[in-house]
């Protein structure tokens, strides 16, 4: 069963930020942190398992293991990328179905060719915006329980410009979709046209180092959004603290550096579930 709690929400006016999770660790920390929704992000969660790019090289199955291992461990309602839906109008049937089974909350689908592109990086082709509209009205149609929301994203600023993204967000309003995501806009202005052509909740990305400005929750609801995504932000520190602390550990031999912060491996040990074996074995264990 899908949680509620994107939805309600969405209908409480309550704006939404949901940091991206590309591994169980980040999952771990964010339970800690305490945030209810957050976002499986395709990019970084094919890079952290997979070592490829965000060019459509993950199968379905591959996506739906990662997105239902993460709905088992986050604390949090799941929203979760799911590229094109892996193909055409049947793809799509079982995409929904299949996440929807994995316990998510959203669903992103986007209307780019297939195999697609990173929304941030060059190369980008998208399908007609009436094959796309009938993609929405399939996934709807798929989906059993109302409260997994089918979020509809189009990539079309590149190649069609404003027009063609106000275009193709009433289409797919049209068909259905509960929530509206315009791909990689490139100013404030932009934003503001696209959020107030349609009575519907629209979703920001938030992708540091991409093409969109980044801004605050407070700013982005003021330019009319109702909720973001932070896809990059976890995986790009992770990354960089990374480098930092193995060309210590390469020019020094040590693990410790003071300026370098490591988390508390007691804590987490505790955080992933450690307390439970000790339980376990304490009561079953010979």
């Amino acid at each position: 069963m899908a949680n509620p709690i994107l939805r309600q929400k969405l209908a409480a006016r309550q704006f939404v930020i949901a940091p991206g999770i590309q591994d169980m660790i980040t999952a771990a920390i964010a339970n800690k942190v305490g945030f209810d929704i957050v976002y499986g992000t395709g990019y970084w969660m094919v890079a952290s398992s997979l070592g490829l790019p965000d060019a459509g090289l993950a199968s379905v199955t591959q996506m739906v293991d990662r997105m239902s291992t993460l709905v088992r461990t986050s604390n949090a309602a799941v929203m979760a990328d799911a590229d094109t839906g892996f193909g055409g109008l049947l793809n799509v049937h079982h995409t929904v179905r299949a996440y929807e089974q994995a316990g998510v909350t959203a669903i992103q689908i986007e209307d780019q060719e297939f195999p697609k592109k990173c929304g941030h990086t060059p190369g980008k082709r998208v399908i007609p915006a009436e094959d796309m509209a009938e993609k929405i009205r399939v996934a709807v149609a798929a989906r059993q329980d109302e409260n997994m929301l089918i979020i509809a994203r189009t990539d079309a600023r590149q190649t069609e410009g404003l027009e063609g993204v106000l275009h193709r967000m009433k289409l797919y309003a049209e068909a259905g979709a509960d929530i509206l995501f315009p791909e990689a806009l490139t100013s404030d202005e932009e934003a503001r046209i696209v959020t107030a052509s349609l009575d519907k909740p629209f979703m920001a990305n938030m992708a540091d180092g991409g093409l969109t400005p980044i801004r605050d929750a407070k700013t982005l609801e003021g330019l009319g959004y109702s909720l973001a995504i932070f896809p990059s932000m976890t995986s790009l520190v992770a990354a960089a603290a990374m480098e930092k602390s193995l060309t210590h550990l390469k020019n020094t031999g040590e693990s410790q550096t003071a300026d370098i912060p490591m988390f508390d491996f007691k804590e987490f040990c505790s955080l992933i579930g450690f307390e439970d074996v000790w339980a376990f074995d304490k009561k079953w264990a010979r």
